[in-house]
């Protein structure tokens, strides 16, 4: 026992009729990384939660370095040495770094003082543990590897030795993910104990000792990480075989489906985000757009869905005009065949607070099949959500549950459904599989390539280089907001990160 700094034994908890944790055993040894994977809606960030004091389990106990406690609120976490960085940053955006790490653990009553404290406590976590970033700066100013440095540094400023981190890199770029891996290392060798909640597989193999399995709310398999491998793991995430990479046969491009000439598209601000960008999509391709996160990916995908409106340029659709420097309305891109997968599912792709079977129709809602004259038909509305949920494996299998209540994997499910269910001519895709297990990612890559199959132009961006490399027919890499270069799928990772790093892009435009 003295080596275990978390014990859970006979961890139960149920919501209504869903059963998220049943009967959970797990031990965590002291100083050591601990992954727990499991697909989306296994039950691993409610556990989590539970860990936390988010959530109290229905029955069980808790034990930490060998003690039962109680642990029924946030505050009674970071009581025992818990603390948790949040797959959605816990930050107030418009705070400073130390205003954020200081935020419900003021120690003194004469402000002055308690900040002079806190500076002081913070230079010491950044020099102690490589956790460098400006004090003074504010949240909504810094990039999300940064922001992320902060939700470590306020559970390290309140003395936590257990960190929990659920999806730590899901919006991290790789350079941005290895230099956390780092960090970790660092609070591994000082002494902190860490379990990482995650759904990629390399990351576990990379970082972790031992790694811990759920599947449907159960605990299945725990392994000392050196001793396993990727497939076996996956196997037994998913409870059968699956397919790690993805087969595709030879693209068969027909005409140009989307044409995009001299985009130049400018934020709130009046910066330009993107910069003159020209691209075609053919029926029966899938274009990758590979890049650092903000370099103009959104922006474009946002003016061609006529969400943003362009400073200057022109799209095609079909071979008509958009009016996307006007009053280009999605709607009408809807009716014309466009389906939209936006990056931000919370904010753009589903209202959260709805039901599933409301978000399955979201935005396709005046169609004859779900609307009779000005009313919806709701048996109709839910009868299409059973057959979503049904085909796209959305767990728990509830079209009358707040989508909110889904897991962030089974929410992108909803989205990729509704669109793809549209028989869309031209498909445009943000961030596909972000958040997703690797069951999910497995039948979202083939849905994908089947709709390329069928003769759908498919324009994809990602930030994960594996994905854009594995679907891609053809890979444009952007960087600061111009397309800078034009690579096959067979393009190694080292020479397109040059390109996302505007090395490669600045030489070609010069010769």
């Amino acid at each position: 026992m003295d080596n275990i700094a978390i014990e859970l034994r006979g961890i139960d908890k149920s919501f209504g009729l869903v059963h998220a944790n049943r009967n959970i055993n797990l031990k965590v040894g002291k100083g050591t990384i601990h992954g727990i994977i499991g697909e989306n809606g296994a039950g691993k960030s409610t556990l989590m939660s539970i860990l936390y004091g988010f959530y109290q389990a229905d029955r069980g106990e808790i034990l930490v370095d060998g003690k039962a406690v109680s642990i029924r609120d946030p505050n009674a976490a970071i009581s025992v040495g818990i603390g948790m960085v949040h797959q959605h940053f816990m930050l107030v955006e418009n705070f400073t770094v130390l205003e954020n790490v200081m935020l419900g653990a003021e120690d003194s009553q004469i402000l002055n003082k308690g900040i002079a404290k806190a500076r002081q406590e913070l230079k010491r976590l950044e020099k102690e543990y490589a956790l460098e970033v400006n004090p003074d700066a504010v949240i909504e100013e810094l990039p999300v590897g940064l922001q992320q440095r902060v939700e470590i540094l306020k559970a390290l400023y309140r003395r936590a030795d257990i960190l929990i981190l659920d999806e730590p890199t899901g919006v991290l770029t790789p350079p941005e993910a290895d230099h956390l891996f780092r960090i970790l290392d660092q609070l591994k060798a000082q002494g902190k104990t860490i379990i990482l909640i995650t759904h990629k597989l390399r990351e576990i193999m990379a970082v972790t000792d031992e790694v811990s399995v759920m599947r449907r709310g159960e605990m299945v398999a725990t392994r000392t990480t050196r001793e396993t491998s990727v497939e076996e793991l996956a196997e037994l995430m998913v409870g059968r075989r699956v397919l790690l990479r993805v087969e595709k046969g030879e693209s068969k491009p027909g005409d140009v489906k989307l044409a995009v000439k001299g985009l130049t598209v400018r934020d709130s601000r009046g910066v330009t985000m993107v910069d003159d960008v020209s691209l075609e999509v053919r029926a029966g391709e899938i274009v990758g757009i590979a890049g650092v996160a903000g370099n103009g990916q959104s922006e474009l995908l946002e003016a061609i869905a006529g969400i943003r409106k362009a400073a200057f340029g022109a799209v095609l659709l079909n071979g008509e005009p958009v009016d996307v420097r006007g009053h280009a309305d999605p709607a009408e891109l809807r009716e014309r065949g466009l389906a939209h997968v936006p990056e931000d599912r919370h904010h753009v792709g589903l209202v959260l607070k709805f039901e599933e079977c409301e978000n399955a129709i979201l935005g396709y809602h005046h169609d004859p099949r779900f609307a009779k004259g000005m009313f919806l038909d709701v048996d109709a509305i839910r009868k299409d959500a059973e057959e979503k949920i049904a085909k796209y494996d959305i767990r728990p299998p509830n079209a009358r549950l707040r989508t909110a209540n889904f897991s962030g994997g089974n929410q992108q499910k909803v989205v990729l459904a509704r669109e793809m269910e549209q028989d869309p001519d031209v498909l445009i895709i943000g961030q596909p599989t972000r958040g997703v297990d690797v069951g999910a990612i497995e039948f979202i890559h083939k849905r994908i390539i089947e709709m390329r199959d069928q003769g759908k132009a498919v324009l994809l961006v990602s930030v994960e280089l594996d994905e854009i490399r594995s679907l891609s027919d053809r890979i444009l890499v952007m960087f600061s907001g111009r397309v800078v270069g034009e690579r096959s799928p067979e393009a190694t990772e080292g020479e397109l990160g040059l390109l996302m790093a505007g090395v490669e892009g600045r030489k070609e435009a010069a010769e």
